[in-house]
């Protein structure tokens, strides 16, 4: 199958944010608890209460190790861009509350190139969205 500039240009964006999302998780998970107590610490100064931040803290490294594996095998690739844009808004609200406009910044790249992706979410090939049945 021969793709079109489009396609090449999703695909490889597809697979660039999803290796990029799967590498926070795979480095993360194994350190949980010491990535959590980070966190805490980092939100201590916020009005966060704490067991909102542990919570956050716990299930972020398996969301982004989810939606990056997803996105990298092309699998529900439409609701994990809108759910990545979910989590993207999260991390934004809480960087601003620490006034961390650096990791704000950085955030909101992130997020362009998840819109980029929805937007053209119709270039999707080499994924496992295209099987019959899917």
């Amino acid at each position: 199958m021969t793709l079109t500039n489009s396609e090449l240009a999703f695909v490889l964006g597809r697979l660039l944010l999803g290796i990029n999302f799967l590498g926070h998780g795979l480095v993360r998970i194994p350190k949980l608890g010491a990535f959590r107590a980070g966190l805490v610490k980092q939100f201590a100064a916020t009005w966060l209460p704490t067991t909102l931040v542990e919570l956050f803290a716990t299930v972020l490294p398996f969301l982004e190790f989810g939606i990056g594996l997803l996105l990298v095998l092309g699998l529900f690739t439409r609701p994990v861009l809108t759910l990545g844009m979910f989590l993207l808004m999260a991390l934004v609200f809480g960087s601003s509350q620490q006034e961390n406009w650096d990791a704000v910044g950085t955030q909101m790249v992130y997020g362009i190139f998840f819109i980029l992706l929805l937007r053209h979410a119709e270039h999707n090939r080499y994924c496992l969205d295209a099987r019959p049945g899917v």
